[in-house]
């Protein structure tokens, strides 16, 4: 009896453990996902353009341009002074020097060829103000601003000559540095303190094709924009040779040539 209980125990286990065996162990739980991030665009780098002394005109970032219609245009941007030595007589003929500037610039408008471009800018009363932006068929602008100016203030020409420049290095952009750029600066004294033009003068001629040409009014020739072999400097010591001198900047800007600038 004791055999039989014993046995019926033993099968019991048996099965048990046959059962055991038999059933799938239960399964981890899945690890836990992390929610999938949403795709980025690749991160863009905008490389900022190298300034080089080389390139001209030179790239200015964030900068919108109007391309011109004519990339091959002659441009002419004059400063004026109109300080107050101006409003002396000096060998002007008997009328005030400003007054007879007024008279050969309005005669320069009109020799300027048609399909040129024009601009004037002015020193008086201790400002500098640019009074006609660059443009074809505003020779007339041209003349009545001229002959708005007042004599008055002193003769900034460093700050005078840095404008211009900015001037022509705007409107050279607009022709994608084709063209021709010549800076005509009527002036009857020496620059005021602080003011010396030497070092932008060197810095314009270095970096760019532009042409400096100084028409030096009652003043003969010993002044600081009359650097040989750099600028074209003209003493002027009557009205007559004022307006001889604008007139052979439209000439001598006709020798120039551009590939002199070396890239």
């Amino acid at each position: 009896m004791r055999k039989t209980i014993k046995l019926i125990f033993f099968s019991i286990c048996i099965l048990m453990l046959c059962q055991a065996c038999d059933s799938p162990s239960p399964k981890p739980p899945p690890p836990e996902q992390k929610p999938k991030s949403q795709p980025t665009a690749p991160q863009q780098h905008t490389k900022k353009p190298a300034e080089s002394k080389n390139v001209w005109p030179p790239v200015r970032d964030n900068q919108e341009v109007t391309i011109a219609k004519n990339l091959l245009a002659k441009n002419y941007y004059v400063v004026l002074d109109c300080s107050g030595s101006m409003s002396q007589f000096g060998c002007s003929g008997g009328k005030p020097k400003l007054n007879a500037a007024k008279v050969a610039l309005a005669k320069f408008a009109q020799l300027v060829p048609s399909d040129a471009n024009l601009g004037l800018m002015a020193f008086q009363g201790g400002k500098i103000y640019e009074l006609v932006p660059f443009e074809i068929g505003n020779r007339d602008q041209f003349v009545s601003a001229t002959n708005s100016t007042k004599a008055g203030g002193g003769t900034p020409l460093h700050s005078a000559l840095r404008a211009g420049y900015l001037e022509i290095e705007k409107q050279a952009r607009r022709q994608l540095g084709y063209g021709e750029y010549i800076l005509v600066i009527v002036t009857d004294g020496e620059a005021s303190e602080g003011q010396d033009p030497t070092k932008i003068v060197h810095q314009i001629l270095d970096d760019s094709p532009v042409q400096i040409h100084t028409i030096g009014f009652c003043i003969g020739t010993d002044h600081s924009l009359n650097i040989p072999g750099r600028t074209v400097y003209k003493p002027a010591d009557s009205p007559e040779q004022l307006q001889r001198g604008l007139q052979d900047v439209l000439a001598e800007a006709e020798t120039f040539n551009v590939s002199d600038f070396k890239e």
